[in-house]
């Protein structure tokens, strides 16, 4: 198809190209199934094959797709260090590396292609994001096609694109086809373009279907257009593009050989016909959805018989190298139970290597399905190395299941070395399902087990287990107890991952009783592992350097801790840690008066690609402080989102922010009555902690409500100072730690006008809105009659006073955009747009979302013209 209308994004791309001269870019190509991306891609390559070296990989729409698939495309074209470490099944960081430095050559241009991302596993996700976090540096372009009408507003690719750093990334949108091209078309098929454009939409795909179907008379559907196109052809050539539609993306030539017999007629019969495109090694559909056509219109008998045919094929030529994952595809396609058995551990276990943990939850699942069939050994294995897979990928509750199974299969066998390994495991698992109680329990049994067998690394990892309970739990006696048992077993074994692992629970343990060695253990623990090669405990350490510093007010070390530590875990693509860090430096910003980055922070954090968990709240209690405090009224839903999450847990290091943040929120609405509901469970649980800054912090609410009995022994100095009544000193000692709303709250305590006058400066110049007007208000109810005015909230710039992201919100609002399309746009879940569009509808005085678009034209927030949404 001659690319029509699509000249300007073809000379967008050239001039791409030619930028990389200086540094490097990535192009997203998006839209709709049949739009054109890969014709565009495939012109542009023949534009410029002549000045740069074009490396391509697709991604499949196998039932598990396969783990680094596009990697491994690559690694076939360009051998190789890169084809020998993917041959090898070398870790993931060594494979990224190797690509980035075959990349990384200014002899010729560099262009790496990666197709339909929309079908990416979490492995090649990540090596987006790897990529294109790099591509500045050495100077290449990377492309990456993907149906945008595919995604939902969840897709992991959604957040992978939106932490691209946004000065080298260049969005391409492909849009349909005029009502003028596409008669156009029609005329050079010698067609009427009478209603082809109605009938089509626009999509060049479905016009250059309908154009070949010749009879006007045939429905028009892709599947009944192809299946038109099928049945003209020669009884070979069908036979050949059945067998082609159940390969997806493309059929190896030497497959066809090996499945066919002589088969060049038939190729070019599909070829003539528009179905197939014949490369120089494979042939394939011209687009997914003609071979998906042909694929659903097989009967299930036929679809399984030409299964079995492509497996037998690819089974009986090792030295091809086939994907396992494409094996085990064919295999459940042709019901043969025998070779899912034989292939989905091997793709489970080369999936998890690299890191596709959801992928090898899949393959897990594909063979534990006929677990009937295996060796209690083999089942007890495959139960394990699914449970740790469910674990890393976030899904907590069947890791759980799955280990707690395979403990049964290792004490029917009485394998007891082995059930007290996955006791340990169940206790972690437990842990992050939310369960204390079940954790404790699967913890003590461990140790109990364990300790009967001769003394190694399993039982050092269960005390160093247990150690990690009691840190968590505040336990900080008990926690320094084991960890140092473990320390004493690993240094006598050699053994660096218990080492590393007992070492971060020891520092951490030390830090929470502000002992400064805790410091210095979590360095040795971070050594350890990375000398090791252990990635995750390396990220661990450092994790806990940073939040803890944070948690303690360590002011001196915190925005340095998290900031390392964030570098660390960006770099190995550790999305959990990066919520978590990313969650405790908005507070740390928040804390420090910096109020838009913490903002940035917090929404960051909140759109990682984390599957839920309680980490969310390290960037939700930010958000909704701030939002509190600028009498936002999205806070209240924020806050409750927190709430949900972090009381799943029993965790004190998430319980008590979002308390003292409620109680917060209670006093800023002048529900003072309720400040102590929401403060004082979690208070108890504070002082019996011993934690400072928890305690110190609910104390201060409970103490506004006239509701503390007494100011515990264990109180951090600035809120102990305030207590005693000391407002200045306390306000002193919060300016030292450079806290100035904290300082603002301090001389509000006060019994002077020029500290209250202070305060009111400081709250203003924060933008804290909401505790401004509670100050005045209790300034008031005092008696003073000389209370400044607060800002005026309107400026010429944002008249409105609204927040950057809702300007943002209500401009696409202005474009016509539902609540769905506004999250899919920004990245962000409905219910946050929800939220957003509430607030926006309080602040503008409006009844709907046609007023409130009205009202922001008024105010010039919004530009003039444009369609307004319905209310």
């Amino acid at each position: 198809m001659d690319l029509l209308e699509r000249s300007s994004l073809l000379d967008e791309l050239s001039g791409v190209l030619a930028a990389t001269a200086a540094v490097g870019h990535v192009v997203l190509v998006a839209g709709e199934a049949g739009i054109g991306k890969s014709a565009l891609v495939r012109r542009f390559t023949e534009r410029h094959s002549g000045e740069a070296r074009f490396l391509f990989g697709a991604c499949d729409p196998l039932l598990t797709p396969r783990a680094l698939g596009p990697l491994h495309d690559l690694g076939r074209e360009v051998g190789g260090r890169l084809a020998a470490l993917l041959a090898n099944g070398s870790p993931r960081e060594h494979l990224f590396a190797a690509l980035l430095d075959e990349l990384d050559q200014r002899s010729r241009r560099q262009v790496v292609v990666v197709e339909d991302a929309h079908w990416a596993d979490e492995a090649t996700l990540d090596l987006l994001a790897f990529l294109g976090r790099r591509m500045e540096r050495i100077r290449a372009l990377l492309i990456v096609t993907y149906r945008d009408d595919e995604l939902a507003v969840d897709h992991p690719l959604r957040a992978v694109v939106g932490r691209l750093p946004p000065d080298t990334v260049r969005r391409l949108q492909l849009e349909p086809l005029s009502e003028a091209a596409v008669a156009e078309l029609a005329r050079r098929a010698g067609r009427p373009a009478i209603g082809l454009h109605v009938l089509t939409g626009g999509n060049p795909l479905l016009v250059t279907e309908v154009l070949a179907a010749g009879d006007a008379g045939v429905p028009l559907t892709v599947r009944d257009l192809v299946l038109a196109r099928v049945a003209g052809l020669p009884a070979g050539a069908q036979e050949m593009v059945r067998l082609v539609a159940v390969v997806p993306t493309r059929a190896e030539l030497w497959l066809l050989e090996e499945a066919m017999g002589p088969w060049p007629a038939a190729v070019d019969a599909g070829v003539a016909a528009g179905l197939l495109i014949a490369g120089f090694d494979a042939i394939g559909f011209r687009h997914e959805l003609l071979r998906r056509a042909v694929e659903s219109s097989l009967s299930a008998l036929g679809r399984r018989e030409l299964n079995r045919r492509v497996l037998k094929v690819l089974t009986s030529a090792p030295e091809r190298g086939v994907d396992v994952a494409r094996l085990v595809h064919h295999a459940h396609e042709a019901g043969d139970i025998g070779a899912v058995l034989r292939y989905a551990p091997e793709a489970a276990r080369q999936a998890a290597a690299v890191a596709a943990h959801r992928e090898a939850v899949g393959h897990y699942r594909a063979v534990l399905a006929h677990a009937e069939r295996l060796p209690v050994a083999v089942h007890a294995e495959l139960l394990e190395g699914y449970s740790v897979e469910c674990y890393l990928s976030g899904f907590s509750a069947e890791a759980v299941s799955a280990r707690q199974a395979a403990v049964g299969l290792r004490e029917a066998a009485g394998e007891r070395e082995r059930v007290g390994a996955g006791l340990r495991w169940l206790s972690r698992m437990h842990w992050w399902d939310g369960n204390r109680h079940g954790a404790e329990a699967a913890a003590a049994r461990a140790i109990a087990v364990l300790e009967t067998l001769e003394h190694g690394h399993e039982l050092a990892m269960a005390y160093s287990n247990q150690a990690q309970l009691d840190m968590l739990a505040n336990r900080t006696t008990a926690a320094t107890g084991w960890a140092e048992r473990a320390i004493e077993m690993a240094q006598r074994l050699g053994d660096r991952e218990t080492l590393s692992h007992a070492l971060t629970n020891i520092g951490s343990a030390r830090i929470l009783d502000c002992d400064p060695v805790g410091r210095a253990d979590l360095e040795r623990g971070f050594e350890v592992a990375v000398a090791a090669g252990l990635e995750d405990d390396a990220a661990r350490a450092l994790c806990n350097l940073g939040t803890l510093s944070a948690e303690m007010r360590d002011y001196r070390h915190a925005r340095q801790d998290l900031d390392r530590g964030l570098a660390f875990v960006q770099a190995h693509e550790l999305a959990g840690y990066v919520q978590h860090l990313l969650g405790h430096r908005a507070r740390v910003r928040l804390d420090q008066g910096d109020w838009l980055g913490a903002e940035q922070d917090a929404w960051a954090a909140l759109a990682e690609r984390v599957a839920g968990g309680a980490r969310m709240v390290d960037g939700l209690v930010p958000l909704g402080l701030l939002q509190a405090r600028r009498a936002d009224p999205a806070a209240a839903a924020t806050l409750q989102e927190a709430t949900e999450r972090a009381f799943a847990t029993v965790e004190l290091q998430w319980t008590a922010p979002v308390a003292a943040a409620r109680a917060e929120h209670a006093w800023l609405q002048g529900d003072d009555h309720r400040i102590a509901e929401e403060a004082t469970g979690v208070f108890e649980r504070a002082v019996q902690a011993a934690h400072p800054w928890f305690t110190g912090e609910l104390a201060f609410w409970l103490w506004l409500a006239g509701a503390l009995p007494q100011t515990p022994a264990v109180v951090a100095e600035p809120y102990r100072l305030l207590l005693a009544g000391e407002w200045r000193a306390s306000a002193d000692a919060w300016q030292e730690l450079g806290c100035p709303y904290q300082r603002a709250l301090a001389l509000a305590c006060g019994d002077r006008d020029e500290a209250l006058l202070e305060a009111l400066a400081l709250l203003d110049g924060l933008g804290a809105r909401q505790a401004s007007l509670r100050l005045r208000r209790d300034l008031r109810r005092r008696g003073h009659q000389r209370i400044p005015r607060g800002p005026i909230r309107a400026t010429a710039a944002n008249p409105a006073g609204l927040t950057a992201r809702q300007v943002e919100v209500l401009g696409l609002l202005a474009e016509g955009l539902t609540d769905a399309g506004i999250a899919a746009r920004l990245s962000l879940s409905t219910k946050t747009v929800g939220h957003h569009v509430s607030a926006l509808l309080a602040k503008l005085g409006a009844a709907s979302r046609h007023e409130a678009v009205a009202a922001a034209r008024r105010l010039g927030v919004v530009p003039a013209k444009g369609r307004e949404p319905d209310g």
